[in-house]
């Protein structure tokens, strides 16, 4: 057994070796040395560089062909670096045998000093000459007097002049003088660039194909144009995106048909292929606040053929078991905007209380712009439930006005952005209510990217109460309680708050909550971070203790959502544990 454990050993020593000296006896045949130049300048002189193809065969290098390669060098070299501004660089390429069969391709450059600009004149001429969005982009050319010629950095800002001029209407607008004069000899630059913007178009209208399953008045609600305002791109990548998200439809192809304007107006030309109206999806998941859950909703995207919209969700998991059923009707002009009456019906058992309760819900949702969404509403409930020794119900009449926004760069993945939420709710017994009270909820989250591939999320939730009754007149549902998943990691989900005489937690008046989360990326779909959570749930502002809990967690990115592993430890208790928070969920 020994001798066998000093042969494994040995084998294992000779391969770890071999693993550092493999390279070295199977060095390239051929090494390209580039003196003198760093940066962007380098990476693109190398990529000029590279060795073609069948020059070494079999590990040997043709000789003949290798001159001919140096040869060319120069020349390559030269047009390498001249879009960073140098035109009299000196270039010299010497081939030096290292030994026998292998070679080093040296090459010497002396840049020269870069060609700096003497000169921009930049002109507009045209119907758009004096558009002030136009001005401004070429008020910021970014070459000026004294700065060194950047020959990309000159295409990008001429793209992005052209472009503007596009955007703003004026489809035929071109350069009429695009010249560089470049002087060598004393390393300067003339910019001259001239812009004809042409005559500026106009929408004229759209027509619509592949949408007959639809009124007409809906379909068009999903323009992003109007006939007679100034054409643009812009608009119709909005329209296209809005038929695409309405998932009304599997393929969306916008056409601007320039050819057949009149008098400067150009026709659209929209042509759509319907998808199925009616689904049945299926989901699964796992939540340590959930436990295992299981979901069908059901929708019909084009209910009476009006395209209303009619919705259904049994979801079904340890502590929470319910239905919802929805019919939404869309706002005669805003795509944003509805109408939704929603009624639900869910049972809920958890540590600190079991509720079971009746809801219809009456909404009316404005979009304030793309992003922001502001919504009135009033919720009637029947709620039966426990909490610590309490059995009771509620019966609730329950306006209120609710204000969020979705800043995020993406809904699956985010890089940067932010989001909050504003409820605004209460009731009264002369509007048929057992109890009293005004309630205000602010939630809101933060994600900063920073260097290095990392990213800073901060997110905070608050709520208050205003009574006129009892805390213990309100049911389970406008208490306020905290520790969870998506409260303070570290705790069970809803098991902080103040508790009774028994000591069972019964939930409270008010809350504050909050995290601070510093993630780094890996990979293109992972990612680990490091977090700290405080909050509680309490009845006075005076005294307030927060719970806190630090810890780790690993990420992983699907198209359908994250799945989370967290790993927290209490803070500032005496005998700290460590809860494991996971979350997984997957839609069919």
């Amino acid at each position: 057994m020994v001798r066998f454990g000093l042969l494994s050993a040995a084998i294992i020593l000779i391969s770890f070796l071999t693993c550092f000296v493999t390279p070295l006896s199977a060095a390239e045949p051929l090494e390209v040395v580039v003196e003198s130049l760093e940066g962007d300048v380098l990476k693109n002189v190398r990529d000029m560089l590279v060795l073609p193809y069948g020059l070494i065969q079999e590990g040997k290098v043709d000789r003949l062909w290798l001159e001919r390669f140096g040869r060319q060098a120069d020349e390559k070299i030269l047009t390498a670096m001249e879009p960073y501004g140098y035109y009299s660089a000196r270039v010299t390429t010497t081939i030096e045998e290292v030994s026998a069969g292998a070679y080093r391709l040296r090459v010497s450059v002396i840049p020269g000093e870069p060609v700096r600009v003497t000169e921009v004149t930049l002109a507009l001429h045209g119907p758009g000459a004096d558009e002030e969005p136009l001005k401004r982009q070429a008020a910021a050319f970014p070459l000026k007097k004294g700065g060194v010629l950047l020959q990309q950095r000159y295409e990008e800002a001429k793209g992005e002049l052209l472009s503007r001029a596009q955007e703003l209407g004026y489809l035929d607008a071109d350069f009429t003088v695009h010249e560089i004069r470049i002087a060598k000899t004393s390393s300067t630059a003339d910019i001259r660039l001239e812009l004809e913007t042409g005559s500026r178009y106009f929408f004229n209208g759209a027509r619509i194909e592949g949408a007959a399953d639809y009124p007409e008045e809906f379909v068009r609600r999903y323009l992003a144009f109007k006939p007679g305002e100034a054409f643009s791109y812009a608009r119709l990548g909005e329209t296209q995106l809005n038929f695409t998200n309405s998932e009304r439809f599997r393929e969306v192809n916008v056409t601007p048909e320039k050819a057949e304007a009149r008098d400067f107006h150009v026709p659209v030309l929209i042509q759509l292929k319907p998808a199925p109206s009616r689904s049945l999806r299926q989901g699964i998941g796992y939540g340590t606040d959930t436990g295992g859950r299981f979901n069908v909703r059901y929708r019909d995207l084009n209910m009476l053929q009006r395209g209303h919209e009619f919705y259904s969700n049994l979801y079904i998991s340890e502590r929470l078991q319910g239905i919802a059923a929805g019919y939404i009707l869309p706002d005669p002009v805003d795509i944003r905007s509805s109408t939704v009456l929603q009624l639900n019906l869910q049972q809920e058992d958890v540590t600190t209380y079991t509720s079971r309760l009746i809801a219809l819900e009456l909404d009316k949702n404005q979009s304030f712009g793309k992003r922001e969404l502001g919504t009135a509403y009033v919720r009637l409930q029947r709620e039966e439930y426990t909490v610590g020794a309490q059995d009771s119900s509620a019966r609730l009449v329950l306006p209120g006005l609710r204000l969020s926004g979705d800043h995020y760069d993406n809904p699956i993945r985010p890089t940067r952005g932010f989001r909050y939420a504003f409820d605004l709710r209460g009731t009264h017994r002369l509007l048929g209510s057992d109890t009293e009270l005004l309630q205000l909820i602010s939630e809101g989250s933060f994600l900063l990217p920073l260097p290095w591939r990392l990213s800073l999320q901060t997110r905070a939730k608050t709520g208050i109460t205003l009574l006129s009754d009892p805390l213990s007149d309100l049911p389970p549902s406008l208490r306020f309680f905290a520790g969870g998943d998506q409260s303070v990691r570290g705790y069970a989900y809803q098991s902080l708050g103040p508790s009774d005489a028994a000591g069972q937690v019964v939930g409270g008046k008010h809350l504050i909550s909050g995290s601070v989360e510093l993630e780094r990326a890996l990979f293109s779909d992972w990612g680990v971070s490091v977090f700290y959570d405080a909050g509680n749930a309490f009845d006075s502002f005076t005294g307030v203790r927060l719970f806190e809990g630090a810890g780790v967690g690993v990420h992983y990115y699907t198209p359908v959502g994250a799945l989370n592993l967290s790993v927290a430890r209490q803070i500032g208790v005496d005998d700290p544990g460590f809860r494991i928070h996971f979350t997984v969920g997957f839609e069919f």
